[in-house]
């Protein structure tokens, strides 16, 4: 490494406390308040988007919300992983907080469709900081059996932000306005800089030979935004075999291979060879690419089938919705007592028994089921996701020093991140794909009253207008409902998948050495 670090708040096996009001309480609460911004605003957006999308319009878009946040967070993690071992903690923290919140006010100023995706990009670039340096702060204040407790904590913040995250959008969107999502996250902000800023001190010796790899990160940013591009407006701006998806498709894999041939040669690379060359570290990545697929797969078009299949009102989506983000964070703080009896993996296997057993679930949907059989099959899945997450960072965390554990922390977070983005941008083209398809071919009685103005955000998103005959609204919301269940299908597919990742790490983990 190019410096030589040393925190005042590394791990010691001291006996300082983990709680609250310990020595290091302060900085830990601040590690929540900003992991609370990420966690919020992963769970209070999925409720609002059927009011976002009857208020600026643009169903085929709304993917675009999670996979350009998610797009730009991923493309930024191992970035700012990098950073955090040359430069500190702190200031990439503090930038990280910094543009979250620039981009929450821009997107509660959005007055467009596409100037929304804009400043969720923004915003995805503030949490490429947040969620892994809060985590890699945890690795360096605590010890190993310690994150176990902290890991609680930890959860904790994402267990209250599956519960108000999902109402308040829901409450939001209903009764006042979908904007106020979107500022809920400055306060929270506000308080985290300032606690960090008085509790948490870092000595950090710097050199100056450092060079930060700009031509992999904007090979690796490019080739995935295209794929992303492609796979979201194939069936909808053009076919899939007409020659802008086939030139899209090309260079988004060409700048991708460009990226590999980058990253061998690169002195300081984006993404080190090394973390794909250990099991331990390959198998959680992948399992993190799994998991963040998943989670976005289920949060995106639950809401979407509560609403626009079983014509619930926002409100009760939130509420399936909040089952899976409440079973997560209950999994994932009883998971650190589990793995230190039984180790990392064997637990994540335990989670990923529950991940397929929800996923199967979810594909029993139908469309006069019960939105409390949605709620149980989200919460077996949280359940799950929540067992398999927390020990594959833990134990990248515990096979390296301090100075890679910001890289190999920044690594299992970007994995998570793009598989999210990938995941929302294939789950979109599927669902479009499905849409299309039925559009094109709508049964006698509906052909030809599909109009410019019948569509499936103003029948599946609110009440039919009354000059429509009642087969389209039907129609419309059978199409809707074929969507998402071939949606639900593709979770399956990833659940099995996650298990096959997980099977690639070491039954026991011990340091790794490195040349």
């Amino acid at each position: 490494m190019a410096t030589s670090p040393t925190t005042s708040t590394a791990a010691t096996p001291d006996g300082r406390g983990i709680g609250l009001r310990s020595e290091r309480g302060p900085v830990l609460i601040a590690i929540m308040l900003s992991t609370g911004l990420v966690a919020l605003d992963s769970t209070i957006l999925a409720t609002a988007v059927p009011s976002v999308v009857r208020d600026l319009g643009g169903f085929s878009q709304f993917p675009w919300l999670f996979s350009v946040y998610l797009l730009t967070q991923a493309v930024t993690v191992p970035l700012y992983g990098k950073f955090a071992d040359s430069l500190g903690r702190k200031p990439v923290m503090f930038f990280g907080i910094a543009a979250f919140l620039l981009g929450s006010v821009l997107c509660g100023v959005a007055w467009s469709m596409p100037l929304l995706i804009v400043a969720r990009a923004v915003q995805g670039i503030g949490a490429g900081a947040v969620q892994p340096i809060s985590m890699t702060m945890v690795g360096d204040l605590y010890t190993v059996k310690e994150r176990a407790r902290v890991q609680g904590y930890v959860a904790s913040v994402w267990g209250i932000a599956s519960v108000i995250g999902p109402t308040l959008g829901g409450l939001f969107s209903e009764y006042l306005s979908w904007r106020l999502i979107f500022f809920v996250n400055l306060p929270l902000g506000a308080v985290a800089v300032w606690m960090l800023s008085r509790h948490f001190s870092e000595k950090v010796t710097r050199k100056n030979d450092k060079k930060v790899d700009y031509a992999g990160a904007a090979a690796l940013t490019g080739g995935f935004s295209l794929l992303i591009l492609g796979l979201l407006e194939g069936s909808v701006a053009w076919g899939w075999a007409s020659p802008p998806s086939i030139a899209i498709f090309v260079i988004g894999i060409a700048l991708l291979v460009g990226f590999f041939l980058i990253e061998r040669r690169a002195a300081e690379p984006v993404l080190p060879p090394w973390v794909f060359r250990h099991r331990i570290l390959a198998g959680g990545n992948l399992s993190a690419l799994v998991i963040g697929a998943l989670m976005i797969g289920l949060s995106s078009y639950l809401p979407t089938y509560a609403e626009g299949v079983l014509g619930k009102s926002a409100v009760v989506a939130g509420f399936a919705l909040a089952a899976l983000t409440v079973g997560w964070p209950l999994a994932a703080s009883l998971s650190g007592r589990i793995y230190l009896r039984i180790g990392f993996r064997d637990t994540a296997l335990i989670g990923s028994v529950f991940v397929v057993a929800g996923a199967v679930l979810v594909t029993l949907l139908g469309e006069h089921t019960s939105i409390w059989f949605a709620a149980l099959a989200a919460f077996v899945l949280g359940v799950g996701l929540g067992l398999s997450a927390s020990p594959t960072v833990v134990a990248a965390q515990s096979v390296v020093t301090w100075e890679r554990r910001g890289v190999v922390t920044a690594t299992n977070m970007f994995s998570r991140s793009l598989g999210s983005a990938v995941g929302a941008a294939v789950f979109g083209a599927i669902a479009n794909a499905s849409l299309a398809a039925s559009y094109a071919n709508p049964p006698a009685a509906v052909a030809g009253k599909l109009s410019g103005s019948v569509n499936a955000t103003s029948l599946t998103f609110g009440p039919a207008p009354k000059s429509e005959l009642p087969a389209v609204a039907r129609f419309l919301r059978d199409s809707l409902y074929e969507a998402t269940h071939h949606v639900f299908l593709g979770l399956v597919v990833l659940a099995v998948l996650g298990v096959g990742a997980l099977l690639l790490m070491p039954r026991h983990s011990e340091p790794l050495a490195f040349d």
